[in-house]
C-alpha cells in the first residue's frame, strides 16, 4: 500500500469516528426507571436515618437522665419530622430539575 492510500483510509476512519461521536445517545427507558428507583431509595433512607438518629439521641438522653420513655418518644417524633422535612426538600429539588429539563426541552423544540 502506498502512503497516500493509507492517509486516505485514516481520514475516512477519522470521519467515521467523529460521526459516531456526534450522535446523541438515546435515552433508555430503563435508565429513567432506575433513576426513579434511586430517588425512592434516597427518600426512604432519609426518613429512616431521621428516625434512627432521633431514636439514638432519645435513648442516650434517657439512659443519661434515667427517664427511659420520655426523651425516646420525643426525639423519635423529632427525627420523624426531620426525615419528612428532608424528604420534602429532596422532592422539591427533583421537581425543580424536572421543570428545568422540561422548559429546556420546550426551548429546543421551539428553536428548531
Amino acid at each position: 500500500m502506498s502512503e497516500p492510500d493509507k492517509a486516505d483510509r485514516l481520514k475516512a476512519l477519522d470521519a467515521k469516528i467523529a460521526a459516531l461521536k456526534r450522535t446523541d445517545p438515546v435515552k433508555d427507558h430503563a435508565e429513567e426507571h432506575y433513576s426513579q428507583a434511586q430517588l425512592a431509595w434516597r427518600m426512604v433512607i432519609e426518613l429512616v436515618a431521621g428516625l434512627a438518629i432521633g431514636f439514638g439521641i432519645g435513648y442516650g438522653l434517657d439512659t443519661l437522665f434515667g427517664t427511659l420513655p420520655l426523651f425516646l418518644v420525643l426525639f423519635i417524633f423529632l427525627g420523624l419530622a426531620a426525615g419528612v422535612l428532608t424528604m420534602m426538600r429532596s422532592a422539591k429539588e427533583v421537581q425543580r430539575k424536572q421543570l428545568a429539563a422540561a422548559s429546556e426541552d420546550e426551548g429546543d423544540a421551539s428553536g428548531d
